[in-house]
C-alpha cells in the first residue's frame, strides 16, 4: 500500500467534498431526521460506493485511453464547467 498516494487522495477528495452539494444535503438531511447516525452511515455508504465506481472507472480509462488524453479531457471539462458558472448558465 502506497501511503502517500492515501494521504494525497485522502486530502484532495475531503477538500474538495467541504461545502459541497452533498455535504450540504447531507447536512439537510441530518437536521430534519432524529437519527444522525442513520445519515451518517448513508451518506458514508453513499460516497464509499461513488469512490468505488470512480475508481474502476479510472482504471479501466487509463488501460484504454492514454493518460495525456485523459488529463486534457478533464481540464477541458473543468474549463467547460468553469465557464458555464461564470456565464450563469450552471
Amino acid at each position: 500500500m502506497d501511503w502517500q498516494i492515501v494521504l494525497s487522495t485522502f486530502a484532495a477528495v475531503f477538500l474538495a467534498e467541504l461545502g459541497d452539494k452533498t455535504q450540504l444535503s447531507t447536512m439537510m438531511i441530518a437536521s430534519s431526521k432524529k437519527a444522525p447516525w442513520s445519515v451518517f452511515l448513508g451518506s458514508a455508504c453513499a460516497l464509499v460506493l461513488s469512490s468505488v465506481i470512480g475508481v474502476l472507472v479510472g482504471d479501466t480509462l487509463y488501460r484504454f485511453v492514454p493518460v495525456n488524453v485523459i488529463r486534457l479531457l478533464a481540464g477541458g471539462g473543468f474549463l467547460v464547467i468553469g465557464l458555464l458558472i461564470l456565464a450563469g448558465r450552471l
